[in-house]
């Protein structure tokens, strides 16, 4: 189009700009160029339609229009600049340029300053500066205009440590306002979190030369929500940025998109681009900001020069530093795919933020996982998801560089996809993940909390396929469960939560609980106790996270009442302590060895051996400790706290008095436990026998050598896990008293729980722990000394005073 055809008159400028809207062929970043430089070409005619244009003045363009992103019913953010020298012949001219924009309806945003006045009301009001930041020269005097743009650029960098702060203050506390944009289901385009606000607000973050915003996929992102702007402005006639829901299908028309939904998704694929990079470029600011304060007081305090930051291990090739986590020095991801899946659980316990510059590189160097995933990488995703709040943050910035759909493939098709009921608060995915962070809360109520938690973060996983999404999902979840590397039987437990996973509150509220036939009927669903036990948990972790109207008290007792009918008809006699495996040649080798010597005796090997066929059992994590001790008292603690004084984490642990051939006088326990260095490698096996043999006979004091640790090295405060709790079975074993804790893995916990018991005057006749992610699910079944279980009071009685303990 030949901008010179508009005359200088509104007429003529309105019927171009009408011709350039129309135009079906150009549309997008040229039709905005294109619209600007039609207003230009007019507005300038206007400044020198006069008898005389007064010298030292210029008009000037500021804010979008100053960034040539004129949509079809933009405001006009129009500056007239002038030095002062004759007052009446700006007004003159001001009048000559508002009046036709008026006439025009067009909406007009205008002022007219010296420059001295637009710096001072700049350095007032961060709007104007913000909008100074885009000045561009339409009109007059450009070395007036070119003054007034380096002053305030010059300005903006000087005042960048204060001015920055502000501004990220400003995009928070309008997000808080006005909610996602990647969430929300009318969306507005310019004032919601990740619109096109942040946008502005990210370039200037880049031009105080603080900090840069990660670029990638950053424009395109912009020019989406700027198409889609365009399309809302033309398809409804006004100057609206609010996407409703009555216009999404003539928009989504409009812009060519299939229909409103997949038009949702494109505006929730962009804004999710653009918070993830202002939650980089803010976490940048702020570092860079601490750093600038800390440095000169470091200096005066070394007398000049550098310190290196300081890296604080997490977990094996992964550090913390500066407040983000990051890669170790030595961290290999093209030789470790276990590698992003350990620092995203590192960084989620921890609260703290997985750098750019980590998941970058995870993304571009690590090597796929293999089918069946190994178990180390099976209980890290468990722990990510178990983490809480924290694995929110976590998620994206894996999700951002493309690493959450390399390891969950099936993840792409509820990526960003709009839920059109107003009950949700979220998209498929983000509800997916807001289920598990619920999730993470119950997991002291369930024995499988790892199988609640992936649950949770499959369970509408068939959402965006084809019919019910119940039932897509169970098949997509038994095949991401077997992938993961659960058993058989887990992987079923998955399945069926998963298909069930609405059946608890649809048949509570709209079913008769008096009905046998409908208390049969769930219990044929859910088929054990266990099942029914994680169902329960995931259905109000799922109702918790749609949103406040998902969930009540009354809703609550309904789902309660019903499981407790279901649980009558499932219980049945309940297993008794369970059977002691046979012991093998190496098991008695060891415990002969134990009776001979009168000592410890142990053996650390790690697992080299593949499982028997590849649907078989996953392989156990970590390494195999094997250790025959004479029975004596003290044992669990003793063991537990070497253990935890050498940086090994317990991830299975049993403990069981075992039979000696016969002729062989003593008693001797065994103790089968699976172990993993927190970082770094094993401790010698000669070492950790020397040191138990000390704290067996009392020559090593566990519990003090640990507190001068954690005093030494206080551990990072992270999430607030929910806390623990410990109960009795009630009928789990007619020979002993079944002690269950539930709790946060830890350092030192065994060996807590252990002392306790001792202190607690019991016998400890056999234990079966396993640590499920971030949580610890042990089982103890105790005696009084004389091997009778204890009495009902004084059973509930220790299991308070334990969880009193354990909760200090």
């Amino acid at each position: 189009m030949d901008n010179g055809t508009a005359d200088s008159g509104p007429s003529g400028y309105a019927a171009a700009r009408l011709r350039l809207l129309n135009e079906e062929a150009r549309s997008g970043p040229p039709r905005r160029a294109a619209l600007a430089d039609l207003t230009d070409t007019w507005l300038g005619g206007l400044f020198a339609a006069g008898a005389e244009v007064p010298r030292g003045v210029s008009l000037v363009a500021v804010g979008g229009y100053g960034r040539a992103e004129l949509s079809p019913r933009s405001d006009l953010d129009l500056l007239l600049l002038h030095d002062g020298g004759d007052p009446q012949a700006v007004a003159t001219l001001a009048d000559r340029l508002w009046y036709p924009v008026w006439d025009l309806g067009l909406a007009l945003d205008h002022s007219v300053r010296t420059p001295a006045e637009a710096r001072r009301t700049a350095g007032e009001d961060l709007k104007v500066q913000l909008g100074l930041l885009d000045a561009r020269h339409i009109a007059g005097d450009l070395g007036l205009t070119t003054a007034l743009r380096t002053a305030v650029l010059a300005d903006w960098r000087n005042q960048a440590p204060k001015r920055l702060p502000a501004l990220r203050e400003m995009c928070e506390e309008r997000a808080a306002r006005t909610g996602e944009l990647q969430y929300l289901l009318e969306p507005d385009l310019k004032e919601a979190r990740g619109g096109l606000r942040d946008v502005t607000a990210l370039r200037a973050v880049a031009a105080s030369w603080l900090a840069d915003a990660p670029r990638e996929g950053l424009a395109d992102a912009r020019r989406r929500l700027l198409d889609v702007r365009d399309a809302l402005h033309l398809t409804t006639g006004r100057a609206t940025d609010r996407l409703a829901l009555q216009e999404q299908d003539q928009v989504a028309a409009e812009l060519g998109i299939l229909d409103a939904d997949a038009l949702l998704r494109q505006v929730y694929e962009a804004a999710r681009v653009i918070a993830y990079a202002a939650d980089v470029t803010w976490r940048e600011v702020g570092r860079v900001l601490r750093s600038r304060a800390v440095r000169p007081r470091l200096r005066a305090m070394l007398g000049g020069g550098k310190t290196a930051p300081e890296r604080s291990p997490l977990a094996e090739g992964v550090v913390e530093q500066d407040g983000e986590v990051v890669l170790a020095r030595a961290a290999r991801p093209e030789r470790d795919p276990v590698l992003p899946l350990r620092a995203a659980a590192a960084a989620a316990q921890a609260g703290l933020p997985l750098s750019l510059h980590a998941v970058r590189r995870m993304a571009a160097g690590a090597r796929p996982l293999p089918t069946p995933w190994p178990a180390e990488a099976r209980e890290q995703l468990v722990t990510l998801l178990g983490s809480g709040p924290p694995t929110v943050q976590v998620w994206e910035a894996l999700e951002a560089e493309g690493l959450v759909n390399r390891l969950l493939p099936d993840w792409e098709r509820v990526r960003c996809r709009p839920q059109r009921n107003a009950v949700h608060l979220w998209t498929v995915d983000r509800h997916l993940i807001e289920t598990a962070v619920r999730a993470s809360e119950f997991t002291r109520r369930v024995h499988r909390p790892d199988l609640l938690l992936v649950a949770a973060l499959l369970h509408d996983i068939g959402k965006g396929w084809p019919g019910d999404h119940s039932v897509a999902g169970e098949v997509i979840a038994r095949d991401v469960a077997a992938r993961i590397g659960f058993d058989r039987h887990d992987v079923t437990v998955i399945a069926t939560l998963v298909r069930h996973h609405l059946l608890l509150v649809e048949t509570a509220t709209r079913r008769d609980l008096e009905d046998p036939a409908t208390v049969r009927a769930v219990a044929e669903a859910v088929a054990s106790q266990g099942t029914l036990e994680l169902l329960h948990a995931l259905t109000e972790a799922d109702a918790l996270a749609t949103g406040p109207a998902a969930w009540s008290s009354w809703r609550a007792s309904l789902v309660t009442d019903l499981v407790k009918r279901v649980s009558a008809v499932l219980s049945g006699d309940v297993p008794d302590d369970p059977a002691a495996a046979a012991p093998t040649a190496e098991h008695e080798r060891l415990a002969l060895e134990a009776v001979a010597t009168g000592a410890p005796v142990l053996s650390l090997r790690a697992q080299t051996d593949p499982p028997a066929e590849p649907s078989g059992d996953p392989e156990p994590l970590g390494v195999e400790l094997l250790i025959a001790v004479p029975d004596q008292a003290g044992v669990l603690p003793a063991v537990a706290g070497v253990l935890a004084l050498h940086r090994l984490t317990v991830r299975t642990a049993e403990l069981r008095a075992l039979d000696l051939p016969a002729g062989v006088d003593g008693s001797v326990l065994l103790l089968d436990w699976r172990v993993a260095a927190e970082y770094g490698s094993l401790p010698q096996a000669a070492r950790l026998r020397a040191d138990l043999v000390r704290a067996l006979d009392g020559t090593l004091d566990v519990a003090a050598r640990l507190a001068e640790r954690d005093a030494a090295y206080p551990r990072r405060r992270g999430v607030v896990a929910p806390p623990p709790r410990v109960t009795v079975a009630p009928a789990a074993s007619r020979h002993a008293t079944v002690i269950e804790v539930r709790a946060q893995d830890a350092p030192g916990l065994l060996f807590r729980i252990g002392r306790a018991l001792e202190d607690a005057g019991v016998r400890v006749r056999s234990a079966h722990a396993s640590t499920l992610g971030a949580n610890a699910v042990d089982a103890f079944y105790v005696t009084l000394p004389d091997g009778s279980p204890l009495p009902g009071e004084e059973a509930v009685s220790m299991a308070r005073k334990l969880e009193e303990t354990l909760r200090s």
